[in-house]
């Protein structure tokens, strides 16, 4: 006989009354169970819960709904107070330059892209219209075990009609995972497995741990292959690749991953060992070859071929990385330069949508272009849009360029004194590290080095007059590969700052300064001029600590890297220099003496 609601309602209720009973009973005859030990442990639980209520509810105003038009939507999460915003490339691809955004205040606003990162699947937005956001602190996710709680916020399958995000609870399953990119694209390494729900909707949310620090960006499941039901198995790309691509994506770059023009196998005896090579490479031409072992790669332990994998899928192209090989049983280092998965060009394909559905065009007729929502027309731009946004090739959004180029000309500006002119020349002494004593004066027309070995100059009269190499720079002195030429340029940035500066000057990004014991990321400003192309690193203080210069058109490099520059003092008097060519030591030079002198 079906039983009626009622009656089930009934039963449920009196078996509920048993069970109180049994509880009462219980607690009398077993006190060891329901002792005072025990109960003083509940304010405890309770305590850690309402710590987790807030520690959501903090976490869900940085959550950002994204909406793409008839193309759905997706997530993102707020990452500083002037609105920027972290997703993924898929989820801002079919939005194009403009779209909207809700937040959990209920309000709507527009965001505008800035950057992009398509083989890493990140993309950097920025919301307008409101003074101050809400932002998540970003967290260590090399920090992060498995077994560690862990909460995806976000929009999944679009249910945040009235713009709460959902959320999902779960732990971190795995570290360290690495999944294969489809072609060239969407290559998640280093990566975050998790089982707390990600579904679709939920790509470019943020991933947190208990503290509400974002350790992730959502983006990948494996689903089962109907139905796209989620099986507990998801993907965050790692904070600390956020953090390697941050200063290039803020800046509005179309950034690309990192190649060492060289493969890597295990070897029989379980080494991870160079197993092909492109000559045309800087790895090359830095000295590793075929059979080599590798043994770091910039800084962390590789001891395996997935590890390889993780840790240079996790590199932007440009960097400079320590790589460390065994050769014959005896170690070695070298630092190279990455080169990039794509050209600009390739690039620039993948950011402009080329990937279009065949044509729907009948035969006979013309085709038809299809709208590109990532290189739009300015004017095509809601007006309120438009200022935010400038194309130019190789950028997703050239307008954020010149504003991160403005915050380090600011930096600059701020050690220079208001009364110093150029007209002054800087004036070096001291002593080589290999014995015997140096001089060097830098002026604005001319330049001078006398060394044990003999006396270079550089003038730029004669540079104009077409007397010199590379129509204005030499590799004075021998060996150096233009290190007079190097210092030259370092002195111009430093005294006309990064806006009156003769030549092409762009904000490049972040790079670490291996050279200091933090490895700490320093902003990069790249130079280009008719004879040669400067990169100049800059830290907090606004010390240019250290200088890449390529002359003409080579591809082999002088570095001068500074130490001593303080945070107050002369930004100009380092207490040591040490120059290297194309990898190789020229010299190091102590600092004894430094003066400014008019001419």
């Amino acid at each position: 006989m079906r039983t009626t609601h009622n009656q089930a309602i009934t039963k449920k209720t009196d078996r509920y009354i048993v069970i109180v009973i049994l509880i009462s009973l219980l607690a009398t005859t077993c006190p060891v169970a329901f002792s005072a030990g025990n109960n003083e442990k509940l304010p405890d639980v309770l305590s850690a819960q309402q710590e987790r209520i807030r520690v959501i509810e903090t976490a869900a105003k940085t959550s950002v709904s994204i909406f793409a038009g008839s193309s759905g939507g997706g997530s993102g999460v707020l990452i500083s107070p002037d609105g920027y915003a972290l997703t993924n490339f898929h989820v801002v691809q079919p939005a194009g330059i403009a779209m909207r955004c809700g937040l959990n205040d209920g309000q709507l606003y527009e965001a505008v892209l800035v950057g992009l990162d398509p083989t890493g699947d990140l993309a950097v937005i920025k919301l307008i219209g409101k003074d101050a956001f809400p932002y998540a602190p970003i967290g260590d996710s090399d920090t992060v075990s498995v077994g560690d709680a862990c909460y995806t916020i976000g929009n999944p399958f679009l249910l945040a009609t009235n713009l709460q995000p959902s959320v999902s609870a779960g732990i971190v399953s795995g570290v360290h995972r690495y999944q294969f990119p489809a072609g060239t694209l969407l290559e998640y390494a280093d990566c975050l497995q998790v089982d707390a729900a990600i579904n679709p909707g939920n790509s470019g949310g943020g991933l947190f741990n208990a503290r509400g620090e974002l350790i992730g960006i959502n983006g990948r499941a494996s689903f089962e292959k109907r139905g796209r039901i989620n099986v507990g198995a998801g993907y965050a790309i790692s904070s600390n690749q956020v953090h390697n691509f941050l200063g290039i994506l803020k800046s509005g770059h179309l950034a690309d991953h990192a190649t060492l023009g060289a493969t890597v196998a295990t070897s029989a005896d379980g080494r991870v060992v160079v197993s092909d090579i492109l000559e045309s490479s800087d790895t090359w031409r830095k000295g590793l070859r075929i059979d080599d072992e590798i043994i770091e790669l910039a800084g962390r332990s590789v001891r395996s071929v997935n590890a390889f994998k993780n840790i240079l899928g996790t590199l932007p192209s440009g960097w400079r990385i320590p790589v460390v090989f065994r050769r014959a049983g005896r170690p070695s280092e070298i630092f190279v330069e990455l080169a990039g998965v794509h050209t600009p060009a390739m690039l620039n394909e993948l950011m402009a949508g080329r990937r279009a559905p065949p044509s729907e065009n009948k035969p006979g007729d013309r085709p038809k272009p299809k709208p590109n929502p990532l290189a739009p027309d300015p004017k095509d731009l809601p007006e309120s849009i438009q200022k935010f946004y400038e194309p130019r090739f190789g950028y997703a959004n050239f307008y954020f360029n010149r504003i991160e180029l403005e915050r380090v000309r600011d930096t600059l500006q701020r050690r220079k004194s208001a009364s110093e002119k150029q007209e002054i020349s800087w004036r070096y002494q001291g002593r080589l590290e290999a014995g015997g004593s140096f001089e060097i004066e830098l002026g604005d027309q001319s330049a001078t080095i006398s060394l044990p070995t003999g006396t270079s100059r550089w003038e730029q009269a004669a540079a104009d007059a077409g007397l010199s190499a590379e129509a204005g720079f030499d590799s004075s002195p021998p060996g150096s590969g233009g290190m007079l030429a190097a210092l030259t340029m370092w002195r111009r940035l430093l005294i006309k700052g990064a806006q009156d500066i003769d030549g092409r000057i762009t904000y490049w990004g972040q790079q670490p300064l291996y050279s200091t014991s933090t490895n700490q990321l320093a902003d990069v400003l790249e130079l280009t001029t008719s004879s040669c192309r400067s990169r100049f690193f800059i830290d907090e203080f606004g010390n240019v600590s250290h200088v890449t210069f390529f002359l003409g058109a080579s591809s082999t490099s002088c570095d001068l890297h500074f130490t001593g520059l303080r945070k107050r003092g002369p930004y100009w008097q380092p207490t040591h220099l040490t120059v290297d060519y194309d990898g190789d030591r020229f010299a190091t030079f102590h600092f004894e003496k430094g003066e400014q002198k008019n001419k």
